[in-house]
């Protein structure tokens, strides 16, 4: 979609633009920074450099990556990882705000919104979702954990959920990381990716429900390498053209015979759904999308 070695790319659409927020891929000590990139039409891209960085988030020094974005009265909010949290350490899940979708973002809470294993879940990956109630959910986890949480309506904290738990496990068959979640006709479409991120293995599964907590029945593979294009395809989201049932898959993957531990670019792909609503298998290409304009809808 545009040069450069990123992955873990989020989509969105913002003020009748597409917007992607992908992680800078590289060693763990230098994804200290934040691009992202604007577009009219999925096909022509504007590079905002360093919406966010280490140096506006005073605990966090490295391993920033996969952003979840949403507006919120006015204001965006950039959810992020940070630091490979592990037992014991300082990191996890941060937000940050902007006034605009390009930033700049600035830390929201001075510290981690999460930053504690939790049902075996790395605090990582995360993905916001608004329900159709206005109740807004973030799913997240590495380490085969996936848990849900509700979160307060100022993005400050978690609220208990209808049951009183805080943290609810939602893991379905395979899961190792990279949640999202989308509503296409009142059906809750939980994707993930499975295998290791840079293997051979590296794919996207998903699962349909009739609510956000499932449970999430493992359907199939949506989207894999090919031999013949490219490598790990994987880690995930989904753009909606606003107002028309009209979706596309962007994700990360390796060129092929690139040896490189980092090299992963970002790429773009229509994505169909046959007659009963479940996921075509997803064909990559090198050739990515025609234009498409946004529109002037908000909206994930």
């Amino acid at each position: 979609m545009f040069p450069g070695w990123y992955a873990d790319p989020e989509g969105a659409v913002f003020n009748g633009k597409y917007w992607i927020y992908p992680t800078t891929s590289d060693l763990y000590e230098k994804q200290v920074y934040f691009d992202a990139f604007s577009s009219p039409d999925l096909v022509h891209w504007t590079k905002h450099a360093a919406v966010l960085d280490t140096a506006r988030v005073l605990w966090a020094d490295k391993a920033m990556w996969a952003p979840a974005v949403v507006e919120k009265d006015s204001r965006y909010y950039f959810f992020f990882s940070a630091n490979d949290v592990h037992p014991g350490e300082v990191g996890g899940i941060g937000v940050a705000v902007g006034n605009t979708p390009a930033g700049p973002f600035t830390d929201y809470l001075k510290k981690p919104l999460i930053d504690t294993i939790i049902n075996g879940a790395q605090p990582i990956d995360q993905f916001v979702f608004r329900d159709k109630d206005g109740t807004y959910y973030m799913y997240y986890g590495g380490w085969q954990h996936c848990n849900i949480v509700r979160l307060k309506a100022d993005f400050t904290g978690i609220l208990p959920m209808a049951d009183g738990t805080l943290y609810k496990e939602v893991t379905p068959e395979g899961y190792v990381e990279g949640p999202f979640l989308f509503v296409r006709n009142n059906r809750y479409y939980f994707m993930w990716s499975e295998g290791g991120w840079g293997r051979p293995d590296y794919k996207v599964a998903y699962a349909i429900a009739d609510n956000p907590f499932g449970p999430f029945k493992r359907i199939g593979v949506v989207l894999q390498q090919d031999t013949t294009v490219a490598t790990s395809a994987g880690h995930h989201s989904v753009i909606q053209v606003p107002g028309k049932d009209e979706w596309y898959i962007v994700y990360h993957r390796r060129p092929l015979g690139d040896k490189g531990r980092d090299h992963r670019e970002t790429c773009i792909e229509k994505m169909q759904f046959d007659a009963q609503g479940h996921i075509l298998p997803v064909k990559l290409t090198r050739e990515g999308v025609a234009p498409v304009q946004a529109g002037k809808v908000t909206g994930r």
